[in-house]
């Protein structure tokens, strides 16, 4: 009886793994985004760990010193990832440009369909990494933020949006579209947690406000 049950038992589970595998093969293809952040419960356990102090000086800061577009494969830059990872429907050309798609932008609301119509945000500024810490990384260090594909650190957005958010952080900039602040204040902890990098008491307050609310 022993060896049925532990061949029926390794059946099911072959047949649980098949069917699995069949499901991802199958199933409909989503909107792509960026890396999902952590759950609010855990933002607010890594917001308590984070260093508060006021900020730094961007004394010395340039956008330089954060290379970035970088190549990340074939003729594809970060920014061409990010393009085809947010949208929908996306043809790139040889040249990995984005040449058709539609994109939503999280922060407004807004649909687009020219790629020129985008920026890539860094959710946390490279500005604003400086004064929190990243003045004293290396450049390598601070290449692989400003191209991080991995935490939810880019994301396509209106360009005029992100121009407006500039490197401000939330204690004085959120997305206009509160349905996504949640997610916003989420992938910021999230960031500068990973990075270890400093919140001032103002920018601790406005997160701790948003994800009480989450």
């Amino acid at each position: 009886m022993s060896g049925v049950y532990a061949r029926r038992i390794g059946v099911v589970v072959a047949s649980a793994a098949l069917a699995a595998t069949s499901g991802l093969l199958t199933a409909p293809t989503a909107q792509a985004a960026m890396p999902t952040p952590v759950a609010a419960s855990t933002a607010r356990t890594y917001l308590s760990q984070l260093t508060v102090k006021a900020e730094g000086s961007s004394s010395g800061y340039s956008r330089d010193l954060f290379p970035h577009w970088i190549t990340q494969s074939g003729a594809c830059d970060t920014r061409e990832v990010v393009l085809k990872r947010d949208g929908t429907n996306v043809t790139q050309n040889s040249s990995c440009t984005a040449v058709s798609g539609s994109w939503y932008s999280e922060y407004d609301g807004a649909t687009w369909t020219a790629a020129s119509d985008l920026d890539i945000d860094h959710m946390v500024p490279l500005a604003e990494a400086w004064r929190s810490g990243a003045s004293s990384w290396t450049t390598a260090q601070r290449q692989s933020f400003a191209n991080d594909l991995t935490r939810p650190q880019l994301i396509a957005v209106t360009d005029n949006v992100n121009q407006s958010k500039g490197d401000q952080d939330p204690a004085e900039w959120l997305p206009s579209r509160t349905a996504y602040r949640c997610t916003y204040a989420r992938a910021w902890v999230h960031v500068k947690h990973y990075y270890n990098l400093a919140v001032d008491s103002a920018e601790k307050s406005a997160l701790q406000s948003v994800l009480n609310g989450c």
